[in-house]
């Protein structure tokens, strides 16, 4: 990795990509430094960890980058844009309009699809951001409590939600790799100062060497397991027939379709992980006694906030995996171009044995990303170690986009380098 981003950084057109990327993350880590209007931060703060940080807003605080306890204007962070993107999805799913508009509609369908994102964004950013004060309202932390004081930090959240997701674009589009998972990456790495804080914490207790031994040792296994998987896939063998075109004979090759094991990558982790919190988010809505009772039955290192993070990581790969990857189209595209798979007749045939495949690959590869994330919590649970219960999931969204980067790095030197498919 380290030596892509040194070839990377000698070409002017990728090293001003990654400048332009490097910029917009100190814009946002800039930004989360700002304090909303009308909160005591350093209260809040202080509230936070006493009473919330073992709980399932935790998890928020992490993927916004301690943004959420420090009461800034950047609280909600990519939170609404996830969720916006989950229900967008399942829409397009659902209603039949949408998915013509995505599948048939081109650039001009993409652009239409990611302007509603953007408006479902807004919504959500204000429904989360009145949650949010209502919880601060409800803990005393406010200076103001009149109407104009509460649109102001509605409002302020909400255009901090809505710039972060601008800024993401901008990556996207301008800089290297997918804008979202970037920051999202900076936020979880910006933690950095408190996971050490927490492991010199941790060392002072009885037997504090020897849990830091194991949780150190299982993190470089789970890191290795996690790249190996990432990288992992299937291939099935394809067998091209030979066929004469004017006077020449074409085919006759053999070749393979790789299938990802982990084909929908890290995304069903962080969809996961946002909807894994909104019980206790809408719990915050309603009054701080809800939220006490959920997070009661339904804490971040409960038996059921396990199984049900489990599932819907499980339920999120197959769903990636269904609008990602169809079976029909590639069996239709192989007897198209005379190819066919040993064994099996070319059209139907050919498009079950493929489902049948991805189907076994994903169930597999989303275990491995269920496991990672779940393990930490069983291991808070009998070590009883606070804050290691997000452990998982920070590291499987860290490795996971540090890999998607550096491809996306490789595949931007290799259409400038034709000897890189050479060597």
């Amino acid at each position: 990795m380290i030596e892509t981003l040194r070839n990377a950084w000698r070409i002017k057109e990728l090293r001003n990509k990654i400048l332009f990327t490097v910029g917009i993350l100190a814009i946002y880590r800039f930004g989360a430094q700002v304090f909303t209007p009308f909160v005591n931060a350093a209260e809040f703060s202080l509230l936070f960890e006493d009473q919330l940080a073992n709980t399932a807003l935790g998890l928020v605080n992490m993927m916004s980058g301690g943004a959420f306890s420090q009461a800034s204007i950047f609280s909600l962070s990519i939170q609404p844009y996830i969720n916006a993107s989950i229900i967008m999805n399942l829409l397009t799913v659902g209603i039949p309009a949408l998915e013509r508009l995505q599948k048939e509609g081109g650039e001009e369908g993409r652009k239409k699809i990611a302007s509603i994102t953007r408006y479902a964004t807004v919504a959500l950013g204000l429904l989360l951001g009145w949650g949010q004060y209502m919880m601060m309202r409800q803990m005393g932390v406010l200076t103001d409590t009149g109407f104009f004081a509460g649109a102001v930090i509605v409002l302020t959240l909400t255009a901090g939600s809505a710039f972060i997701m601008w800024l993401g674009e901008q990556v996207t589009e301008f800089g290297v790799g997918n804008g979202i998972s970037i920051i999202l990456f900076a936020s979880i790495v910006s933690r950095g100062p408190s996971m050490v804080n927490s492991g010199i914490a941790l060392i002072q207790q009885p037997n504090g060497w020897i849990q830091l031994f194991v949780i150190l040792a299982l993190a470089v296994a789970a890191v290795a397991f996690v790249v190996y998987i990432t990288n992992a896939e299937r291939r099935i063998p394809v067998q091209y027939s030979k066929r004469m075109v004017g006077r020449k004979m074409y085919g006759g090759q053999s070749t393979y379709l790789p299938l990802k094991v982990n084909m929908s990558g890290v995304m069903p982790v962080i969809f996961a992980s946002s909807i894994v919190t909104f019980p206790t988010t809408i719990a915050s809505l309603i009054s701080r006694g809800a939220s006490e009772g959920i997070e009661r039955w339904f804490g971040r290192e409960s038996w059921p906030y396990a199984v049900v993070y489990l599932l819907l990581i499980i339920a999120f790969s197959y769903f990636y995996q269904s609008i990602q990857f169809n079976p029909i189209e590639i069996a239709n595209n192989l007897r198209q171009n005379g190819g066919f798979v040993p064994g099996f007749r070319p059209g139907k045939p050919t498009s079950d044995f493929i489902r049948k495949v991805l189907n076994r690959i994903t169930l597999f590869g989303s275990l491995f990303l269920g496991v990672i994330a779940v393990m930490p919590i069983i291991m808070a649970r009998v070590m009883t170690v606070g804050g290691l219960a997000m452990g998982g999931t920070s590291l499987l969204i860290v490795v996971g986009v540090a890999l998607e980067t550096v491809k996306a790095i490789e595949s931007q030197m290799m259409m400038r380098h034709y000897k890189g498919f050479l060597e």
